[in-house]
């Protein structure tokens, strides 16, 4: 066990560390603080939980002790990858830098501008920032990074899964290149490995224990429930909670959406908890943080964006609602207890279609937890309503009116029957039509005998019949070219559906083939056939 005292920091320092009741150093904390001490650049692989934000902390106040900063830049900069972690790292700064003339800024999302502004204009010692908001001032010409003299990048490869990492490139190259570099992650992924080798020089590898492993201060258990529906698992989480001592929890879920209904299912059953998740404004994360934190609210139910980084020291369990998709996210969700040598126990609920993702945790962590089954009373659980099934069945289509029953999604529709000219709600719904003519003749109208009038455009087709009233769209006695056009185009089409289909106990002849047979004798065509459409053909009046 090594001491801070033994750690060669200055008595200021070792003053702040004494009031916060540490007196022994993590593995990570003795190695990594002689080290940054020196001026070396640090590649510190290191779980959560471990110290980490001391490890850097502490070299940097001593270092930036001695020395004044400049309006708009900064003598160092801290980079987190979530509002929550950078926030903590502000407070770590505030608690271990008591009593020394240093100045701290905070730079995320949802604060205003200008606050932070203006706190950049006084000079800043110590900038902590998420990389967005940081280069949104920078690109606004608020901050410039020439001054920078020490920079850390906390939780490198939770950057790397946030799509951070083309920021932290372009915020390594604003920042002078001689500058010391410590550089912390959980895993070394190959895009991680490639940053380190860019941009450090030289640095010392520090590597307190094997990546992606759980602390032994934590009592791991797996909770088996033998039915899927959340209903059940909500039912689960409240007898496990009610049977365990719990003086305060985090409960963690895969969905954004998960999480306010777990919250609510635990307030409903009188336990005391609140939702955090990213969805939430940055005042009332922060808000359900600070209750948390002094112990004035007992469970907090959140997603992944509160697994890493949150240093909340006693914490007693951790449960997982569901089991993470990534095996990594495990045990940083399971890191939160068991810190500093404490205690922890976190508990896992596991249903049928989680085997194969439980697979891969137990891959990663190389143990296997105590399994329980618990039994539930599934009788009030109600199930999960299914939106696919509870939509309406879709009308039919077009395509399902030839398919048998079988093969539809809906029944076939009934087939027509005609209606009885004799029966009375026949007679109400319509008049009777006029009887047709026994004879076929092709100048009769098809439409009882009544013939309606026709403009010039259409008297080229006086020979072939019509089944259309007139057309309303016409004005008086003359309708519009267009309306006469369409009339024409599709009487013509109508005329020979009809003619090239007889009627029941009629035979046709096929009329012999003629170039000018839908023409008028003595009446000339402007075109080029015969063949054209209705709309182009057009007569020319003889006087």
């Amino acid at each position: 066990m090594t001491e801070f005292s033994q750690l060669g920091l200055s008595p200021p320092t070792l003053e702040a560390v004494a009031a916060t009741g540490y007196t022994t150093a993590t593995p990570i904390q003795a190695q990594a603080i002689p080290v940054a001490l020196a001026g070396h650049d640090v590649l510190g692989i290191a779980q959560t939980g471990t110290g980490k934000t001391a490890a850097f902390t502490l070299p940097m106040i001593d270092r930036l002790a001695a020395g004044r900063a400049k309006a708009r830049m900064p003598r160092s900069l801290v980079l987190a990858p979530t509002r929550e972690l950078a926030d903590q790292v502000s407070l770590a700064f505030e608690r271990y830098a008591a009593g020394q003339r240093l100045t701290c800024a905070l730079l995320i999302g949802g604060v205003s501008f200008g606050d932070q502004e203006a706190k950049l204009d006084r000079g800043v010692d110590v900038l902590i920032a998420t990389p967005g908001r940081l280069l949104d001032h920078f690109e606004r010409g608020k901050l410039l990074l020439t001054g920078v003299q020490i920079m850390v990048v906390d939780e490198a490869d939770r950057m790397l899964d946030m799509g951070f990492i083309p920021d932290i490139e372009r915020i390594f190259k604003l920042t002078p290149p001689r500058r010391q570099t410590l550089f912390f992650s959980a895993t070394m992924p190959p895009e991680i490995t490639r940053l380190t080798t860019q941009f450090l020089r030289d640095p010392v590898r520090i590597e307190a224990s094997r990546p992606a492993t759980t602390a032994e201060t934590i009592t791991q258990n797996l909770v088996r429930i033998s039915s899927s529906e959340p209903g059940a698992k909500r039912l689960a989480l409240r007898t496990i909670i009610a049977a365990e001592t719990v003086t305060n929890g985090i409960v963690f879920c895969n969905r954004k959406s998960e999480v306010d209904i777990v919250a609510k299912s635990l307030r409903k059953h009188g336990f005391d908890a609140s939702a955090i998740h990213g969805d939430l404004d940055q005042a009332t994360r922060m808000r359900t943080l600070d209750a948390f934190r002094r112990g004035e609210l007992k469970l907090l139910v959140a997603s992944d964006v509160a697994a890493r980084g949150l240093d909340i020291p006693d914490v007693s369990h951790v449960f997982n609602f569901d089991v993470p998709h990534h095996a990594d996210d495990y045990v940083h969700r399971i890191g939160r207890t068991g810190r500093a040598g404490r205690s922890g126990a976190a508990f896992t609920l596991v249903t049928p279609a989680d085997s194969r993702s439980l697979d891969k945790v137990l891959k990663l962590i190389g143990k296997t937890p105590a399994e329980t089954t618990l039994a539930l009373d599934l009788s009030e659980v109600k199930p999960r309503r299914d939106t696919g099934r509870d939509r309406p069945r879709r009308e039919p289509s077009r395509r399902d009116y030839g398919r048998p029953a079988s093969e539809t999604s809906v029944a076939p529709m009934a087939p027509f029957q005609p209606r009885d000219p004799n029966s009375e709600s026949a007679s109400e719904a319509k008049p009777p039509r006029p009887p047709r003519p026994e004879t076929h003749d092709r100048s009769a109208p098809r439409g009882g005998g009544v013939s309606h009038a026709r403009s010039p455009a259409t008297s080229r087709l006086e020979s072939q019949p019509s089944d259309r009233p007139q057309d309303s769209r016409s004005h008086g006695d003359k309708p519009s070219r267009e309306s006469a056009s369409r009339e024409d185009s599709s009487h013509h089409r109508a005329t020979h559906r009809h003619a090239a289909e007889p009627r029941q106990g009629e035979t046709r002849e096929r009329a012999p083939r003629s170039r000018d047979r839908d023409v008028d004798e003595g009446a000339p065509v402007v075109g080029f056939g015969a063949d054209l459409p209705a709309f182009l053909a057009r007569q020319i009046p003889t006087k």
